[in-house]
């Protein structure tokens, strides 16, 4: 029965927040879940070179500790979604804390490589389930009105880690006179570099005892009077909160649980949708994006860059990184996500090809030429910009948006999955790879850049201003 005295009460899509500011605050919150996936995924780069000098390993074995993290997000990103199903969004936070805390102290007092390698495992576990609970966390809290621009927050934290961690690690390596085996409060650096994520993790911790449960989640569980509750907090009292509930409750009542079985069928195993997502995915990382944040330092250091300065590059990186985070945020909705991922992959080409032509010059006295070197070191922040302003955010948000409601979950879990794969592909290769011939590596990665265009223009479709019950 339809009551006339709810008519004027906003909707769903119209409500406000009484205090914004708490919304923000609780958005930022659970976004610091991003801002420890970027510090971890990036504060090892810091190290790479003390690991394979203290534990006197060749470039195999170096990658495979650099890369097993990734093992452990694969893991975590796969499970993170029924754990939180089962004891709420904000105990899945609170373990991930947890787990972040402890891999950071098992990480920075290691016995051997064999429990550093742990340590990271764990620490990717920890990814794996921050990478998953913070963007579905702040999609069920948000308020409809400001879903998209809270929900970006994800995607800023994890790009302001990357920069704050070769911060981090610039200013602890000048601490120790520029040597990465420098001793720090008793320790060598790189054990102080990787030590500090205790405190964002400890952070994150005590955060997720400052914010509400999903309303989703308590009306899962049956808590529907706390669900009401927290919905007037970050929706407004004016909302008619009887509708939120029922359009909730409808939903998850009409939700279809999508299985792999699903995804199955088109003639070659998956939908030739789920390829397309799988290519998205594997395009991403094959551009060599992460070579950039896990060993930039190393790269530098191989072509005569002395510590302090590689370190400094790093952060520069990171900055043009968020700087391209930025440009996408603005552009994605305005011109499309297909435009931007072409122009993304054409300056990729150019700044892959340019770093390719630097690094197949002899160096001398230890160093590219002052040209080549110049030209790598422009060339690597131009790859990094236009990566970040196109590819770094526009595969995430083709990936939300391209699958039919009926195989949505199940296809994003795929392409998710197979994006860790290629990125533990890449990041266990590189060394090795560079050592074999550095040019010839970024040819690789040049090569793919160029196959993205191609891939995109004949297979990917636009999905800018589309409901997402068009999809399929």
């Amino acid at each position: 029965m339809t009551s006339t005295a709810q008519a004027p009460k906003p909707g769903a899509g119209t409500a406000h927040p009484d205090h914004l500011g708490h919304v923000i605050f609780i958005a930022a919150a659970a976004a610091m879940g991003g801002f420890l996936f970027g510090y971890d995924s990036s504060v090892i780069n810091g190290a790479v070179e003390a690991i394979r000098d203290r534990y006197d390993i060749g470039p195999a074995a170096l990658a495979q500790v650099i890369a097993i993290a990734l093992i452990g997000c694969a893991v975590g990103a796969a499970t993170a979604g029924r754990i939180a199903d089962r004891i709420g969004r904000i105990r899945c936070m609170q373990i991930a804390a947890v787990l972040f805390t402890i891999s950071a102290i098992g990480s920075a007092l290691p016995f051997a490589l064999w429990d550093l390698a742990l340590w990271r495992i764990i620490g990717g576990f920890a990814i794996g389930m921050a990478s998953v609970i913070g963007p579905a966390y702040i999609a069920e809290v948000a308020p409809p009105a400001y879903r998209g621009r809270l929900g970006s927050f994800q995607q800023a934290a994890i790009v302001v880690g990357i920069a704050i961690s070769q911060l981090v690690n610039w200013g602890l390596l000048n601490a120790a006179g520029g040597n990465q085996r420098g001793k720090l409060m008793g320790l060598e650096a790189w054990q102080v570099m990787l030590g500090v994520m205790v405190v964002p993790a400890v952070l994150y911790g005590l955060l997720s005892f400052a914010i509400p449960e999903s309303p989703r989640f308590l009306l899962s569980v049956g808590r529907r009077d706390k669900a009401r509750q927290i919905l007037a907090e970050v929706e407004g009292e004016n909302t008619d909160l009887d509708a939120r509930v029922f359009e909730i409750e409808n939903a998850m009542r009409r939700e279809h649980k999508s299985t792999f079985k699903d995804l199955l069928g088109g003639g070659f195993f998956f939908k030739p949708i789920v390829w397309i997502g799988i290519g998205l995915s594997v395009f991403q990382q094959f551009v060599g994006i992460n070579v950039a944040f896990y060993y930039s330092s190393t790269l530098w250091q191989s072509v005569g860059v002395d510590p302090t300065q590689s370190f400094f590059y790093s952060f520069t990186t990171s900055i043009i990184n968020i700087i391209g985070t930025v440009i996408a945020m603005i552009f994605v909705d305005r011109i499309g996500r297909k435009p931007l991922a072409l122009i993304g992959s054409v300056g990729m080409v150019v700044g892959l090809a340019l770093e390719a032509w630097a690094f197949s010059h002899h160096l001398v006295d230890g160093k590219l030429p002052a040209t080549q070197g110049w030209v790598a070191l422009v060339a690597a922040h131009v790859f990094v910009l236009f990566f970040a302003l196109s590819w770094g955010v526009v595969v995430w948000v083709f990936l939300g948006e391209m699958f039919p409601n009926r195989i949505r979950a199940a296809a994003l879990g795929v392409a998710a999955s197979a994006q860790w794969i290629a990125n533990w592909a890449i990041t266990a290769s590189f060394p090795s790879l560079a050592d074999w011939n550095l040019s010839g590596t970024y040819v690789i990665y040049t090569v793919f850049a160029a196959l993205s265009i191609p891939f995109v223009l004949k297979f990917v479709k636009e999905t800018k201003g589309k409901a997402l019950e068009e999809m399929g």
